[in-house]
C-alpha cells in the first residue's frame, strides 16, 4: 500500500525591503554633518569667532580664510561653523515646547470634548487671528530682544498647529475597534489615551515638527537681523547677515556664506519632513494592543 503523494505547500514569499524614501536619507545625513559642526565646533573652526585682527580686514576668500573676514577681521567660517549650534538651539527650542505642549494638549481635549474641547478653540482662534510673525514680533518687542524671549514669544504662538494636528487625530482614533475595545475591557480614560491613542495620533505632529524647525531657524535669523534675536557679537546666522549688509558691494562674502548656511539648515528639515510625510503615507502606524483587541471585539 503506497502512501499518495500530496504537493508541496509553496514557500511563503520573502517580505522586501522596504528602504527609507531618498529624500529622508539624504536630509538625515546633512543634518548629521550639522550635528557634527554644533557639537565640535572648536575642533572644526580654524579660528575663534570673536577674535579681532585688525591686519586682515575685509579679506576675501583664501587659503587662511576660505570664507574670507568680516569689518572686525574675524573669520566668517569660524563664526559660520560655531552659529550651527545656536541655529539648531534656536530650531530645537522654538518647537519643542510647542510640540510637547500642543500634542498633549490636543490629546486632551480631543478625547474629553465638551467644553474643554469648546475653550482650548476658543483660545485657539483668539491667537491665529493675528499674523505668526508680527505677534512673535509684538511679544518680543515688550520683552526685549534676546534668545529667551524669543523662545518665550514663539512658544506662546506656535502650540496651537500642534494641538489641531494631534487633536483632529485623536477625534478620528478614539473611534477605531481597538479603542472600543480598550472601554470594554475596562482600560483607564488615561490608559486608552496615553498608550493607544496618542502614539497612533502624534504622527502628523512629528511630520510637522520638522518641517516648523526650518521655520524656526529662518524666524530667529529674521529676528536677529532685525536685531530682536540674538545680540552682537554671538555668531548667529541672522546677526552675520546683517552685519554684511552694509558690505555688500565691497565684501559680499559676510553675508553670502551665513545666508548660504541658513539655506542648507532649511532644505535639511524640509528634507526629513517631506520624507516622513512620504513614510507615514506608505505604512500603516498601529497601536501594540490592535490585532487583539480587534479579535476580541469579533468574539462578541
Amino acid at each position: 500500500m503506497t502512501a499518495a503523494l500530496t504537493p508541496a505547500a509553496p514557500a511563503a514569499p520573502r517580505a522586501r525591503r522596504r528602504w527609507p524614501k531618498p529624500t529622508l536619507l539624504i536630509g538625515l545625513g546633512l543634518l548629521a554633518l550639522l550635528l557634527v559642526a554644533a557639537l565640535f565646533p572648536a575642533q572644526l573652526a580654524p579660528f575663534s569667532p570673536t577674535e579681532f585682527d585688525y591686519n586682515a580686514i575685509l579679506q576675501g576668500p583664501t587659503a587662511r580664510h576660505p570664507f574670507g573676514t568680516d569689518n572686525f577681521g574675524r573669520d566668517v567660517l569660524s563664526r559660520v561653523i560655531y552659529g550651527t549650534r545656536i541655529d539648531l538651539q534656536i530650531a530645537l527650542f522654538t518647537t519643542l515646547f510647542p510640540f510637547v505642549f500642543g500634542t498633549l494638549l490636543g490629546a486632551v481635549t480631543g478625547y474629553a470634548g465638551r467644553w474643554s474641547d469648546a475653550l482650548v478653540g476658543r483660545v485657539a482662534d483668539l491667537v491665529v487671528v493675528f499674523p505668526f510673525l508680527v505677534l512673535v514680533i509684538a511679544i518680543v518687542a515688550v520683552l526685549g530682544p534676546g534668545l529667551t524671549n524669543l523662545y518665550v514669544a514663539v512658544s506662546a504662538v506656535g502650540w496651537v498647529s500642534y494641538w489641531r494636528l494631534t487633536r483632529g487625530e485623536v477625534l478620528t482614533q478614539k473611534k477605531a475597534e481597538y479603542a472600543q475595545a480598550g472601554r470594554v475591557l475596562g482600560y483607564s480614560p488615561t490608559r486608552i489615551l496615553l498608550r493607544h491613542l496618542l502614539p497612533n495620533a502624534v504622527t502628523p505632529a512629528i511630520v510637522y515638527l520638522m518641517t516648523d524647525m526650518s521655520l524656526g531657524i529662518l524666524l530667529g535669523a529674521s529676528l536677529g537681523y532685525l536685531g530682536l534675536g540674538a545680540q552682537p557679537p554671538t555668531p548667529e546666522w541672522g546677526v552675520m547677515v546683517a552685519d554684511g549688509k552694509n558690505f555688500m558691494a565691497t565684501a559680499w562674502w559676510i553675508s553670502t556664506f551665513p545666508g548660504l548656511a541658513l539655506t542648507l539648515a532649511g532644505v535639511t528639515f524640509s528634507l526629513i519632513g517631506d520624507g516622513l510625510r512620504s513614510e507615514e503615507h506608505t505604512s500603516e502606524l498601529q497601536s501594540p494592543m490592535y490585532l487583539v483587541c480587534r479579535l476580541l471585539l469579533e468574539k462578541k
